[in-house]
């Protein structure tokens, strides 16, 4: 699979060493708390208002590039289906290796109780199943389950009761499954990064403990395209 190119201006954070009962590739994301994901446009595409793939970097608060991601969806769906299409996301790291993978299958983009909510798997390696994302229904509030591999509840996702791309500093917030605790959350505006990426469109931040098992962070990470692709995404 063809590597995409980085940008230059970006620097990438360094890789630590091996860390055990790690999955590879997820080693960086013990050293942080923060995320930050943003969208790159290629100049010809917004010219021409075509995609071809839709590209991603997400770096840490100070700028650094940890991952570069790319979603090589089927252009015919995404305008046909939007939202509700589905897609693989293949996350790399800054050297290369593909380290973190996001599945969504088509589904419908119903919210009542008996229709086909939204879900992704997310795997790392790729490969590897290492948790899901599940959209259940609710009345006021857009809410999702993370789960591991086996497919067992281990966190909750709440989102404001009223979600719009026109809005900004929305929290979908990561809750414990009880709900009395808020243990991270996912924006669609960021407060912390540098200036010179401030140009950049689709920004959405993701904070976590520090201490969080990196297979949660990672499933965080796969929630957070999940979100932004349903509520806010303006390029489908």
């Amino acid at each position: 699979m063809a590597f995409p190119n980085l940008p230059p201006t970006i620097h990438g954070m360094r890789a630590p060493g091996t860390i055990p009962n790690c999955p590879p590739g997820l080693e960086y994301l013990t050293q942080i708390n923060q995320l930050l994901v943003c969208q790159r446009f290629d100049l010809l595409e917004v010219l021409s208002c075509f995609e071809t793939s839709k590209k991603y970097e997400v770096m840490n608060n100070q700028g650094q590039r940890i991952y570069f991601a790319e979603d090589r969806s089927n252009c015919f769906l995404r305008y046909l289906c939007g939202p509700s299409r589905s897609f693989t996301i293949t996350i790399y790291d800054n050297i290369g290796r593909d380290v973190i993978t996001v599945h969504k299958a088509l589904r419908c983009s119903c919210c009542w109780k008996n229709c086909y909510l939204q879900k992704l798997k997310v795997e790392a390696p790729p490969g590897e199943k290492i948790g899901y994302v599940y959209q259940y229904f609710h009345p006021f509030w857009p809410m999702f389950k993370i789960k591991n591999a086996n497919k067992e509840d281990i966190m909750k996702i709440r989102g404001p009761c009223v979600v719009s791309s026109c809005l900004t500093d929305l929290n979908f917030n990561l809750l414990s499954l009880d709900e009395e605790i808020v243990i991270g959350k996912i924006s669609n505006t960021w407060a912390g990064f540098t200036r010179e990426l401030s140009t950049n469109a689709d920004k959405f931040g993701i904070q976590f403990p520090l201490d969080l098992d990196v297979k949660i962070k990672a499933l965080m990470l796969g929630a957070s395209f999940l979100i932004d692709y349903m509520y806010f995404e303006l390029w489908s």
